[in-house]
């Protein structure tokens, strides 16, 4: 995906969805449309793009209703930050082996 942000209306035919489909999300507060100044569409970023991807795969292929989207996309996201973290944290003993090996 190259653009920025996209038209809830790009989103449909994009995904093949029905617009009752992002309505549902956006209700659900699964996606967070932009509305841009002298603009009347609402706009997704690239971020909410994948959330709609992904709530189009569990709904459709896994039977996956609206609710356990919301609660498989919010463990989605506690893992994506732990595993920032954990990144983090092997990022941080690996510059502190190379500190103590440098001194030996």
């Amino acid at each position: 995906m190259e653009k920025e942000f996209w038209t809830m209306a790009e989103a449909l035919e994009f995904f093949k969805v029905e617009e009752g489909f992002l309505f549902e999300l956006e209700g659900e507060e699964i996606i967070c449309p932009r509305c841009f100044q002298g603009s009347e569409a609402k706009h997704l970023s690239i971020d909410e793009m994948e959330k709609v991807r992904i709530a189009k795969v569990l709904c459709e292929e896994m039977g996956v209703n609206i609710s356990g989207v919301q609660v498989i996309l919010h463990m989605r996201q506690q893992m994506l930050a732990m595993r920032n973290q954990f990144d983090a944290i092997l990022e941080d003993l690996r510059d502190r082996f190379l500190e103590l090996h440098a001194r030996s």
